[in-house]
């Protein structure tokens, strides 16, 4: 069975799943809360469907994680669920704290429905997935419930962590690329990792089994990440969904600008006059390759990618779900030309 065979297996469980834990708001005082978490989650309002769901990336790596250690998948979905209810709590709030006012082309919450409403929503998603969690109560024995759960918690203390930084960052002139890599480990690598850890304690396998499965999710983080600043300069908009300009002129501090503001030539000299104009990206995206960011970037990317798969290798992943990891991996980590 292909990555897509499985896919398409296990996507409709995963939506049946989140819909059972988001029905927990369904009465009639708490509809409008209720139509908010579905209106995010892209089950409702104009341009709902597949597009507006997002690729559930996550909860398909806690089901695949599960089944490539052997177990049936199917015990995994509350989990499943749980890390994406907690995907879209931190998606909620980073949409109102970065004034972003798009996601996924539609109004974000807050937009439709205020800021006060908004957080409310992103709150009910962190709660309601510290309750889906619990559910693995169905099908595992207490105490490997409690060790997942311990997992999903630690994991959401290191989101706020990573977003506490990114956040700060954009008012220091002091970073280097070691800060960077603080950053995105919590923030984007620390849920990926959890992703896959949970997948494996949930099919009780060895301490060093789950630990080769963190490390997949944690460096498949890292790589995707890295792959994302890349496109975020050098990038096409087919590949990205936005524009190649937007990194520089936000003065995102991502790896490649990092690394080109520590090198203190040109790239630095321009990056610290001020407010980046768009036309100066051109000439900007070509001092930062000529200073060796483009190529620090991908040799990085690539770096990351074969830390990645070598943890998947060491994991010893079995059967369709195990080719299918890869296969999500390599599909993940190839986007940059």
């Amino acid at each position: 069975m292909s990555l897509k065979e499985m896919t398409d297996l296990m996507l409709p469980a995963i939506e049946a799943e989140l819909r059972k834990q988001v029905t927990r708001i369904d009465e009639s005082h708490t509809k409008t809360l209720h139509d908010m978490l579905a209106y995010h989650l892209g089950w409702s309002g104009d341009g709902s469907g597949k597009e507006a769901r997002g690729k559930r990336i996550r909860p398909l790596l806690v089901l695949l994680t599960s089944a490539a250690c052997g177990a049936d998948w199917k015990i995994a979905l509350p989990a499943a669920a749980a890390v994406e209810l907690v995907h879209n709590f931190s998606l909620v709030h980073d949409d109102i704290q970065d004034n972003s006012s798009k996601r996924r082309g539609r109004d974000t919450v807050w937009v439709k429905w205020g800021i006060p409403q908004g957080i409310n929503a992103g709150d009910s998603l962190f709660v309601l997935s510290n309750l889906a969690i619990l559910d693995l109560v169905s099908g595992l024995p207490p105490e490997m419930v409690v060790a997942a759960a311990k997992i999903l918690h630690d994991t959401c203390l290191d989101l706020t962590r990573g977003q506490f930084l990114d956040m700060s960052y954009e008012e220091r002139n002091d970073l280097t690329v070691e800060d960077y890599w603080l950053m995105v480990s919590y923030k984007t690598a620390a849920l990926l990792a959890s992703c896959c850890a949970l997948g494996a304690i949930i099919s009780r396998v060895d301490v060093s089994t789950q630990e080769s499965y963190r490390d997949f999710g944690h460096y498949l983080g890292l790589a995707f990440q890295v792959q994302d600043d890349y496109l975020g300069i050098w990038g096409k908009w087919l590949q990205t969904g936005k524009s190649a300009e937007a990194d520089l002129i936000s003065k995102k501090k991502s790896l490649p600008v990092l690394f080109g503001l520590g090198k203190k030539g040109q790239f630095a000299q321009r990056w610290d006059k001020g407010p980046i104009d768009p036309e100066d990206v051109v000439w900007l995206a070509d001092q930062l390759a000529a200073e060796g960011g483009r190529l620090y970037t991908q040799e990085t990317a690539d770096q990351m990618t074969d830390m990645a798969l070598a943890a998947l290798r060491t994991a010893e992943p079995k059967g369709d779900a195990g080719d299918a990891l890869f296969e999500l991996a390599n599909k993940l980590l190839m986007r940059a030309a």
